[in-house]
């Protein structure tokens, strides 16, 4: 799949997730087989560019190319400018985020609310395609809410202002994450547009992943909540689609070894009291198929010191026990 001059090694993509897609977890699912992976949501605000916590997010040196990043706002002058400085520092394709569902984005018409105002979402893509040389894609869902889906408008929109690659969440805005998410609305999109169009949405296995493809015969697909705990899931759905076979799950011993090389990275990353904070939601979401989960977890959240958390995880991991079924 390609985005723009950018030939993708294939078409399975990490979701840009606030709080989880940081530098680490991006090197992480990358190494282990994800075509293209996008920052952590960014705001086009100036006045935060300096705060530590956009300063992280922006943090991309030593990325493999593509490099992507997520940039988020209601304003087209704003969020021009915000893309020109987000190549400067490094990007190679800009992500548009028109789908969060979140209410602190919404509230200020930015992420999904903007689908309310095809005139504004015209403006905003308008203006960030001209004001950068590189792809500028665009992330959406089916529409504000069940009266109101006008993806296909905005899928419209979108490759008249010159997006060079569309994604669909198969929700509407007022769905949030709830009920299943659907793909009819991707698969009519792309037989009505020409560039790219990229399915997301409850993708949580290779068989679906495959089933999504061929049925509704979209270009790729994007990855989200199924990747925390499991980035091995890249592996498997290539895998799967390449060669029609299924990988076996990761033993417990390379699920420790990742587990511990990613801490390790947070750790390095966000420095010892910030890094062991954010570990701990990740060692959740890794453990949550081993047995003595939650007792685990609750002496996890208890410890601040790095080599501590480093210790207690591999203590956790060597004591004899099977995999929850």
């Amino acid at each position: 799949m390609f985005i723009g001059p950018h030939r993708l090694k294939n078409n399975i993509v990490l979701a840009p997730m606030a709080g989880v897609t940081d530098q680490p977890f991006r090197l992480l699912c990358r190494e282990l087989g994800a075509g293209l992976v996008i920052s952590e949501m960014i705001t086009s605000n100036p006045a935060l560019y300096n705060t530590r916590k956009t300063q992280l997010r922006l943090t991309n040196i030593g990325e493999p190319e593509p490099r992507a990043v997520q940039i988020a706002g209601a304003d087209p002058v704003q969020m021009a400018a915000a893309a020109v400085f987000n190549v400067n520092q490094g990007a190679e394709i800009i992500d548009i985020n028109m789908g969060c569902p979140a209410k602190k984005v919404c509230n200020v018409m930015a992420g999904s609310a903007l689908l309310r105002d095809e005139q504004l979402v015209a403006d905003i893509l308008e203006s960030v395609v001209a004001a950068v040389d590189v792809p500028v894609t665009l992330k959406i869902r089916t529409g504000w809410d069940k009266e109101n889906q006008n993806a296909i408008n905005i899928a419209r929109i979108a490759e008249a202002s010159g997006i060079q690659a569309l994604t669909v969440h198969g929700r509407t805005r007022a769905c949030a994450f709830n009920g299943a998410a659907e793909h009819e609305t991707a698969g009519e999109i792309k037989s009505r547009v020409s560039i790219p169009v990229i399915a997301n949405g409850d993708i949580t296995s290779p068989e679906t992943a495959l089933e999504i493809l061929k049925t509704y015969h979209v270009d790729g697909i994007m990855i989200g909540r199924a990747a925390q705990g499991n980035p091995w899931i890249f592996r498997e759905i290539n895998h799967y689609l390449t060669t029609g076979k299924k990988l076996e799950a990761p033993a417990a011993r390379e699920v420790c070894d990742t587990l511990i090389k990613h801490i390790k990275h947070l750790h390095e990353f966000y420095g010892e009291v910030q890094g062991v904070r954010i570990a701990r939601k990740h060692i959740g979401w890794y453990c949550k198929q081993r047995q003595n989960t939650n007792a685990f977890r609750a002496m996890v959240n208890q410890i601040d010191a790095a080599d501590e958390q480093i210790s207690l995880l591999k203590d956790f991991f060597d004591e004899p026990q099977t995999l929850a079924a």
